[in-house]
């Protein structure tokens, strides 16, 4: 097989998710290009793309000076075989002939792309003779402006630069385990960490000891603290809004707690079942909009992990930063603080609520909490060091967490709060 081909399904995968505004996942499900690909060509086409977006400012602004008009001004496919050719070269140390040549390559058989070869072919060979200077370039400028800014402003310089340069490492893998973690860490071969979760790196998950038992399940390890809060057990009615796809069902469920979940994605409902019989644990699922569902009764424990930006996950889904927009993160309050509100009903007085959102931001985390407390519902029940091993500096002087990554610690960054009915 031709080299042209994985480029050209990389860059394809590259169009679908910048000017599409898909996921990376949902880009690889569309692309044909990339389905047609097998082996270590599809593993490649996946390396490039994902290069590209872990770092797409810095590289946008590495390619400027060597371009006649803006980048933008560029066709989408060209743009994304830019994006593409730029970053073989100056990230994964592909040799200047095989990146420049294949992806000119790529472009002539590509409709969308075959009129801009020869401006793609200078501009490539001028990537190639370029010291970008990437690593000199602060780390917060791999995001747009505006989010760089946000985080700035919410989390200080120092601690956005340090989010940033945690983006720019691969991620590792965690996982929940059933029962015994320490158990899963020896069959798997990986780290236990002081939290319980077990932390793997470069694991190709569904060959790893466990999967088909349901011994385990994938779940970020600061995603698993807020089912850990909760203190969940047996006699206990829990109910999970928002539970889909479902990590936080397993946990609880795999306290003893009996637990209605609730999600409104008939789709991803589904995908909670399966790993519900996957894992042989037990929970009502109702596929319900949480504004308005209720359960027969108020119950004593309710975890909501409310819909939100998700800016914390960026490790993982680094296109986040691109395919969202301002206007539409600023959209997640509104709904966020509804959704604590029709928690308040469900929940009996004395009752424990945990809200917890995967992202950094005070609009969706912070501040959401303070205006439910505000509103009398609702007090703090303070999270304190010894409750979250591992995660004891992420305790805010408040009492929530905020789980801001530190260096390698390949964590997402979650806020979570407890609170007590009133």
């Amino acid at each position: 097989m031709t080299g042209a081909l994985p480029r050209r399904a990389a860059a394809e995968l590259l169009m679908l998710t910048l000017d599409s505004r898909r996921t990376l996942d949902e880009a690889m499900v569309k692309s044909e290009s990339f389905n047609a690909l097998e082996g270590p060509d599809r593993g490649f086409a996946r390396a490039i793309a994902s290069a590209a977006l872990r770092e797409l400012g810095r590289i946008d602004a590495a390619l400027s000076p060597l371009l006649s008009r803006p980048l933008e001004a560029a066709s989408p496919a060209i743009r994304a075989l830019l994006r593409a050719g730029a970053v073989q070269l100056w990230r994964l140390e592909t040799p200047p002939h095989a990146a420049v040549s294949q992806t000119v390559e790529a472009a002539k058989d590509w409709p969308e792309a075959r009129s801009g070869g020869s401006f793609l072919n200078a501009v490539l060979r001028r990537v190639a003779e370029t010291d970008p200077g990437l690593d000199a370039m602060p780390a917060t400028a791999i995001w747009p402006d505006w989010l760089a800014r946000r985080f700035a402003e919410d989390l200080g310089p120092d601690a956005a630069e340090q989010l940033a340069r945690h983006q720019l490492a691969e991620p590792p893998i965690f996982l929940s385990a059933r029962s015994d973690a320490a158990e899963i860490a020896r069959h798997t071969g990986g780290e236990l960490m002081e939290s319980g979760s077990v932390r793997l790196t470069g694991a190709a998950i569904e060959s790893l000891p466990g999967f088909e038992t349901g011994d385990w399940w994938v779940q970020d390890a600061a995603a698993a603290l807020p089912a850990k809060l909760l203190a969940a057990g047996p006699g206990d009615h829990v109910v999970d809004l928002c539970a889909a796809p479902g990590g936080k069902t397993l946990q609880l469920a795999a306290t003893g707690a009996r637990v209605t979940a609730v999600d409104r994605s008939k789709p991803r409902l589904e995908r909670l079942k399966e790993n519900l019989a996957r894992t042989d644990l037990s929970a009502e699922v109702v596929a319900a909009d949480a504004d308005t569902w209720r359960p027969p009764a108020q119950v004593d424990k309710l975890l909501l992990d409310a819909p939100c930006s998700a800016l914390g996950t960026l490790r993982r889904h680094p296109e986040g930063a691109w395919i969202k927009r301002e206007t539409e993160i600023d959209r997640f309050p509104a709904a966020q603080a509804r959704l604590l509100d029709a928690a308040a009903e469900m929940v009996a007085p004395g009752g424990i609520v945990i809200y917890c959102v995967c992202t950094p931001l005070k609009a969706e985390g912070r501040d959401i909490v303070e205006a439910a407390l505000a509103g009398g519902r609702f007090r703090r029940h303070p999270v304190h060091a010894d409750e979250v091993p591992g995660f004891g500096h992420c305790v805010t002087p408040e009492g929530d967490v905020l789980t801001l990554p530190q260096e390698g610690a390949g964590h997402d960054a979650f806020h979570v709060s407890r609170l007590v009915r009133v």
